[in-house]
């Protein structure tokens, strides 16, 4: 992908509109009152909204809330700019230099001409990349070693269920695995049990420690059939709500006006009408 001339005039007239709303006499009173800090939900909320876009499939949905995120990165640098912390040029150029130091099979090490590293699987890749990440950082041989310094960054960084799915991933490839599923299994079913006996008789606190320990083992499954926990979440979320929009359409007054067994009525019907909408 060539970036030509009217792709970067357009990123130079966001950056100019970006700069204009926060610019300190006639710009917007919302702009100048942002911070970094008070810019962060935004960054969450803009990326998990171009996650549903792609998912959608809409090229037009997916461009439009790719511009929301690229708009927080601007806004970002703008900030760090005006006080002179860093500019959205030493962030473009940061990111180009990770990637080809991150790449010497396709863009050659300093030392070496290109494409002389060799590779033979994504597996390869990967494992170059967390190499010349560490060494990036000056973590020794025994540094790396400590995967719980790794997986501590993965718990504070990351939303639960990616955090745990990198985590486990993580801990299975130094050996730290089952030998087959049926280990997985019987380890969600003593979790489940530990769960249940600690509903009937244990604490709120004691109570959440297992449910986390069910979640985490939930999410072992997913791993070993190479499902996405999230996305899996997700998907349930969007058909529970379609078939609560579903109900609505079959019912004659507010849902909160008919009995439980009124509504698991209606459940079934929309479920159906869902499933075959003939």
């Amino acid at each position: 992908m060539n970036c030509h001339p009217e792709t970067l005039a357009a990123i130079q007239a966001l950056i100019d509109v970006v700069a204009k709303l926060r610019h300190p006499d006639d710009g917007c009173p919302w702009d100048l009152a942002q911070t970094p800090q008070s810019l962060t939900p935004y960054i969450i909320e803009e990326a998990y909204e171009t996650v549903d876009a792609i998912a959608s499939g809409d090229t037009q949905h997916i461009a439009e809330e790719l511009g929301d995120l690229l708009l927080q990165v601007i806004l970002q640098a703008q900030i760090a700019q005006e006080y002179q912390q860093f500019s959205l040029q030493q962030v473009a150029e940061g990111i180009t230099s990770k990637l080809i130091r991150r790449h010497p099979h396709v863009f050659g090490a300093s030392s070496l001409p290109e494409g002389s590293v060799k590779v033979e699987s994504v597996d390869d890749v990967l494992q170059n990349w967390e190499a010349i990440k560490a060494a990036e950082k000056g973590e020794s041989p025994q540094k790396q070693q400590q995967l719980s310094d790794k997986l501590s960054g993965y718990a504070r960084k990351l939303p639960p269920l990616m955090a745990t799915m990198k985590i486990s991933q993580k801990a299975a490839d130094v050996g730290f695995e089952w030998e087959n599923i049926d280990g997985v299994w019987q380890k969600f079913h003593e979790e489940l049990g530990e769960f249940q006996h600690a509903i009937n008789h244990e604490s709120p606190e004691r109570q959440e420690e297992e449910l986390g320990d069910l979640l985490f083992s939930i999410i072992q499954l997913a791993r070993w059939q190479n499902l996405d926990p999230s996305a899996a979440l997700r998907g349930t979320n969007q058909r529970f709500i379609q078939r609560l929009a579903k109900m609505e359409t079959f019912a004659d007054r507010p849902l909160g006006d008919y009995t439980l067994n009124e509504l698991e009525a209606l459940w079934q019907q929309a479920k159906t009408h869902l499933a075959d909408p003939k």
